[in-house]
């Protein structure tokens, strides 16, 4: 027998309130959100991936790689401050973390890969691991 329960729009509202409060950071007024924007390729060989991770420097960007699972993480670091003369009006500073993870068809030779990161996109170059093919055994 089924169980039947009763709906109530109100809980809905309650966890979305709740899931918008504690699950996103908050962010403040001209504040530009960051996100990781993926582009992934496949060709026979290897995986290329464009990741988007603008106004982050090289340094603060780390990439781990475990079988097929690949994850990208960048710390942001964000300094403004607005003088008048000497005297200084207004001084702003963001620190935050930015990841990525995603999982891919294939697992990567980590041995081989190649990372670059310019003009504020990173480019990996992920070759596929070979995998051994089934080899058929004779029975003597």
């Amino acid at each position: 027998m089924a169980n039947i329960l009763r709906y109530n729009p109100a809980d809905d509202a309650f966890d979305d309130l709740f899931r918008g409060f504690f699950m996103r950071p908050v962010r403040f007024e001209g504040q530009q959100e960051v996100q990781v924007k993926l582009d992934v390729n496949e060709d026979d060989k290897a995986y290329t991936v464009h990741a988007e991770i603008p106004g982050v420097k090289k340094e603060d960007i780390h990439v781990t790689i475990d079988g097929s699972q690949v994850a990208i993480s960048a710390e942001i670091k964000n300094e403004k401050e607005v003088k008048e003369g000497e005297k200084v009006l207004r001084s702003e500073r963001y620190y935050g973390k930015v990841s990525r993870a995603f999982t891919l068809a294939q697992d990567v030779d980590e041995a081989t890969a190649q990372a670059k990161y310019e003009n504020g996109v990173l480019e990996l170059r992920l070759p596929k691991r070979v995998t051994a093919k089934t080899k058929k055994l004779t029975i003597q």
